[in-house]
This record gives structure tokens, sequence and C-alpha cells, in this order.
């Protein structure tokens, strides 16, 4: 018989991985080391790459926030102007998430994941000096850039951290990040718009990735329990361009890629505009901007409940399913009494949908990645994924047009 140790299984637990010579099962959660190691990991890398993730998101979203500010009028920009700056961005952020995530594997999420946070802190502090629709477009195309391959080094760093029965929530919880982040920036408005250099609360966070991020676990006993097939990463892989190509090349994963497409282009643009179609309904700035996040912040419990289901019932696809049907009832429920809205049932509806748009979309990144055993594949995984959905923003864009005011019905049936 086999013992634990050969199966690189810690003594005294049960493994959620089956065994194929005598059938043990494993169940980690009765082993105190491990937990007490997957609390320092909650509390370290969870914790910082979920601060980075906050930062980055807010200074995406703080031209919502300027927007009610009278800040288009200021640099002499209008609506469509704003549209084409994000549609510059993202192919910005796409261009790059692949390089991105080739130099992480090389030298390490602490080194490289810190320096992209200072960059574009240091560009978007920067941003005060602009002062006409050229300075604009220029500096947020440059932040694209700065930002590429973030989201997926800080998914692909927690992958190697974590359990396949533990990461969905993980996932989920760094998301905060990014869906807290709309849903803060819209409430710290008044603040935001007196702080004009505020990325330099951002070059903080990256200080404190460099100094507290821990480098990889290299296969601690815990997740070579729940794996024995698992490779060691992040540090000194060289990914091939063959193997970029390979992934591409992985049809299976395409549906995967195609959903993320579809689906998350519907998101964003509603929370954005929203405070404006407030204010249009009779609310003043902080009203409108609070009113606002209330979505958001319902969006962090069905973004973590969807996360939870996943990892408990283990059926990834089945989650997805779940969340994107219900999302899609409450779209077309809500597009079929819009004409009908008044004030307040029309912030219902809207804070309604933003509360479920993203609710799969943590657990289908876990689906991409559990599929992957290489951790060179799993890495260029991640990043297409991240690029279909920067790609499906792309298109987003300009779904809100100026000439669809003032609440935008046409984007609301795209």
């Amino acid at each position: 018989m086999v013992t634990f140790l050969e199966k690189g299984v810690l003594p005294g637990t049960r493994s959620s991985v089956s065994v194929p010579d005598d059938g043990d099962v494993v169940d980690l959660e009765i082993n105190t080391p491990a937990r007490r190691e997957r609390r320092k990991v909650d509390t370290t890398v969870l914790l910082l790459l979920f601060l980075g993730l906050l930062v980055f998101q807010l200074d995406c979203m703080n031209l919502a926030s300027a927007l009610t500010d009278g800040f288009a009028k200021e640099i002499k920009v209008f609506q469509n102007n704003t549209n084409l700056d994000s549609q510059l961005m993202f192919p910005c952020i796409v261009v790059l998430e692949i390089p991105s995530n080739i130099i992480l594997q090389h030298i390490g999420p602490q080194k490289w994941t810190s320096a992209q946070v200072f960059i574009f802190g240091l560009v978007v502090t920067l941003q005060v000096f602009v002062k006409n629709n050229t300075g604009f477009l220029v500096s947020r195309s440059f932040l694209g850039l700065c930002k590429a391959g973030y989201i997926p080094g800080g998914i692909y760093t927690l992958s190697t951290w974590y359990t396949k029965r533990e990461l969905a929530k993980r996932v989920a919880v760094f998301f905060f990040g990014m869906f807290g982040g709309n849903t803060i920036s819209t409430l710290l408005t008044s603040g935001i718009l007196k702080l004009r250099g505020h990325g330099i609360y951002t070059m903080c966070v990256a200080m404190a990735l460099l100094l507290l991020l821990p480098g990889s676990p290299d296969q601690p006993l815990r997740l070579q329990a729940d794996d024995s097939k698992r490779m060691p990463g992040t540090q000194g892989l060289r990914i091939p361009i063959s193997l970029v190509w390979k992934t591409v090349k992985h049809y299976r994963r395409w549906t995967h890629f195609i959903s993320t497409v579809a689906v998350f282009p519907t998101w964003s643009l509603l929370i954005i505009y929203m405070p404006i179609i407030m204010m249009t309904l009779g609310s003043n700035t902080i009203e409108a901007n609070a009113l606002a996040s209330v979505g958001g912040f319902l969006a962090l419990g069905v973004v973590f409940f969807f996360g939870w289901l996943s990892d408990k019932i283990n059926k990834r696809g089945l989650s997805v399913i779940i969340a994107q049907s219900l999302y899609l009832i409450i779209l077309i429920i809500t597009h079929s009494v819009h004409p009908n809205f008044g004030k307040w049932s029309r912030w219902g509806f809207s804070t309604t949908v933003n509360a479920f748009a993203i609710g799969y979309h943590p657990v289908l990144n876990s689906w991409v990645q559990l599929n992957c055993m290489d951790p060179r594949e799993k890495s260029i995984s991640i990043a297409i994924w991240v690029m279909s959905a920067i790609s499906g923003l792309m298109t987003e864009t300009q779904y809100y047009r100026a000439d669809d005011l003032p609440f935008y019905s046409k984007g609301l049936q795209i």
C-alpha cells in the first residue's frame, strides 16, 4: 500500500482528490497547520493583490466622478470623446496582457506586480497636468499600457497559493477590488475631486506589495496534497512562443472566451452613467453618486455567493450557467418595463442589473484555470480570458451615446 508521504499527502489528513490505488479521500480542513497556512495567505497574498486591484479600478473609475464635476467642459471634451478614451485605453491593455504575464513568470509577482502598480499610480498623478482633449487621450492610452497584465497576473498568482476547492471564493474576493472600486469611487466622489493628485495612494500600495508580498510557495504540502500533479510556478519559468500558440489553439477554451466577450460588456457603462441619469431625474451630485453605489455593494455579495456555491458543489459550469441565466432574466424584465420607469423604479431596476451583472465572472475564470495543468499554459489562458473581457468592453464604450440622452434607451436595448 502507498503511504501518505509517497502520495504527497500530510499524515492525519484526508484529501479532496481521489487516489486511484486505494480510494482514500482528502479533507484538508481538518489539518490545523494547513488552515493556519491558508489564513496567512488570506491576510497577505490575497489582501495585497485585492488592494492593488482596488486602486487599479479607482484609477479607471475616477472618470465617472469627474464627469459629474464638469471635467469634460474644463478640458473641452464631450461624451463621445470620453467613450473614445475608454475605447483607446482598452486595446492598450489588451496588447500587453500576454507579454506582461511572460515577464511575471520570469521575474516573479513580487517585483513585477509592485512595479506595475507604482507606474500606473505615477501616470494617474501626472494627469493633473492634462489641459486638452489630446493630452486626455494620450494619458489614458498610456495608462492602459501600464495596467496591462495586472488582473491576469494577480489571478494566476492566487492559483499558485490555493487548492482547487479554495480558489473560486478567493478569486471572487480578489475581484471585490474591481467591483468594489466602482462602488467606492462613486461614494468618494467629493473627496476624490478635491484630491487632484490622488494617484499617490496607488504608489503607496505599490510599496506595500514590494515589501510584503511573499514569493512563490514552491509547492507546499497543503497544495501538493490537493493535486499531486501540480507543477511549480510563479518564478523563473520561461514561456516559449510555441506554448503561447498551443494555448491559443486550444479550441475548447474558446467557449469561455466567447462567453466573456458577449456578457461582460453589458456591465460597467450603466454604472458609469447612472449618476448622470439620477441627476437628470432630480438628484444632486452627492445623492446621485450614493444611489449609484448601491448596486456595486450588492454585487459584492452576489459575486461571493456564486464563488462559494462553485467551491461548495464543485460544479463550475453549472454555477456559471445559473449566474448568467439569472442576469439574463433580470435584463429581459428591465428592458420590458423600461418605458414605464419613474425615478425610484428606474433606480431599483438599474441597481438590480448592476448587482447581478458579474456574479458569474470569477467562477468562469476559476473554471478556465482549473483545467490547465502546466502553470505556463494557465498563465497564458488567464491572460487570454482577460483580453476577451477587455475586448468586450471596447465595444461597450459605444453603447451609450450622447444622442441617446437622458436615459440611454438604445444602449439598454443593445
